[in-house]
């Protein structure tokens, strides 16, 4: 694996691929949904932290929300394994 020279915000990667970023936020919180090195945790203050993503991480998530996304099926299948709050799956 090359070395990491800099991240992308979530709240960037989602304007980037123009996803929610709550859902994209859904999906990396769990670290076996990316490769290991994909996503890091950026603190910004002593309890404050935003994820943050490789180039990696953002080619690998595009392609999951891809591949989710062929049927309705499989999207609403991917969206109640990744997502706890109801809400946010009825907005998405």
């Amino acid at each position: 694996m090359a070395t990491v020279t800099h991240v992308f915000s979530i709240d960037y990667v989602a304007t980037l691929l123009d996803e929610d970023a709550e859902l994209l936020q859904a999906i990396v919180s769990n670290d076996d949904n990316l490769s290991y090195g994909s996503s890091s945790s950026v603190y910004t203050g002593p309890d404050e932290a935003i994820t943050s993503l490789t180039r990696d991480g953002i080619e690998e998530l595009e392609q999951m929300l891809t591949n989710a996304r062929r049927t309705a099926d499989e999207w609403n299948d991917f969206l109640e394994a990744f997502i706890d709050d109801g809400e946010l799956i009825a907005r998405i």
